[in-house]
């Protein structure tokens, strides 16, 4: 397998959204660390060139997300932090004092994305959730908004009664679980999507056809999948406490993967998930 290199060779990219404002088109996600793991992983890849950091309240580690952006050297407006409103925040007034008390355990004044972890239908707030999301950017907490597993009707009905649209959605995607449909109704609404376990959870590097390309392009499995992500317009948010890797997800613009090859990672969706299901999760 090649050697990770070292250092990034070109900078990540910046995707405008549909507000104006521009997101990295790769972060770090740091679920399942802890406050010191995050603090360490989240200084690890600022320091590497990465400018996106992705938490959110239900991974408890907001405080040392907020102590690795301070610890970084860089300045606020440098760095991309992204957090969501957990399911049982759902509601008005409950999704402005949930981000507030996201705002306070991170130690910053605002955030530049905010997202509804889950739709959870059978709560049927997430209307009311999203009006709370515009009051809050309306007041400069939040700089842009966003969901997190929604499908393309939840989307329809957040424009139909408040006629304004995500910047995001948030969602499951890997060569496994390519989600094609909800891609392209997140186009023709003109949100970005954006690959939560882009990995498959490291599933999907063990995959013969990755491992492949992999060696025919002097590259580990995981900067393949990612290059994948990136070829097709996709944010991906790849999860890592190891610096090595950290590093190494982050180089993957300096290389393309030619058409035949992208056919041939198309090929593998299976519609595996590695994540619960948006229609059964919360129930």
């Amino acid at each position: 397998m090649s050697e990770i290199r070292s250092e990034i060779r070109s900078e990540i990219p910046y995707i405008e959204m549909n507000d104006g404002h521009r997101i990295p088109q790769l972060g770090l996600g740091v679920w399942q660390d802890d406050d010191a793991q995050a603090a360490a992983s989240v200084r690890c890849a600022l320091q590497a060139g990465y400018r996106l950091i992705d938490t959110a309240s239900a991974y408890g580690n907001e405080a040392g997300v907020g102590q690795g952006v301070r610890e970084s050297g860089l300045t606020r407006a440098d760095v991309f932090v992204t957090t969501k409103i957990w399911n049982d925040a759902q509601g008005y007034q409950e999704a402005q004092d949930a981000l507030r008390a996201s705002l306070e355990r991170l130690g910053l004044d605002y955030v530049d994305l905010l997202l509804i972890h889950w739709p959870i239908p059978k709560l049927d707030k997430y209307v009311e959730t999203w009006r709370a999301l515009i009051h809050l950017r309306e007041q400069g907490l939040a700089r842009s908004i966003g969901v997190s597993n929604f499908r393309g009707d939840e989307l329809q009905r957040l424009f139909a009664e408040t006629h304004q649209l995500p910047a995001v959605n948030q969602i499951e995607l890997h060569p496994w679980l390519q989600q094609g449909e909800l891609r392209t109704a997140n186009a023709a609404l003109g949100v970005r999507t954006q690959a939560w376990s882009p990995l498959g959870q490291g599933k999907a590097l063990l995959d013969p056809v990755i491992a492949r390309l992999a060696e025919k392009y002097g590259r580990e499995p995981a900067q393949i999948i990612l290059r994948w992500h990136v070829q097709q317009g996709v944010l991906a948010i790849p999860k890592s406490s190891n610096p090595d890797r950290i590093r190494g997800n982050a180089q993957v613009f300096d290389f393309a993967l030619d058409d035949d090859d992208m056919s041939a990672l198309a090929q593998l969706d299976r519609g595996e998930r590695v994540g619960p299901h948006p229609d059964t999760f919360g129930l």
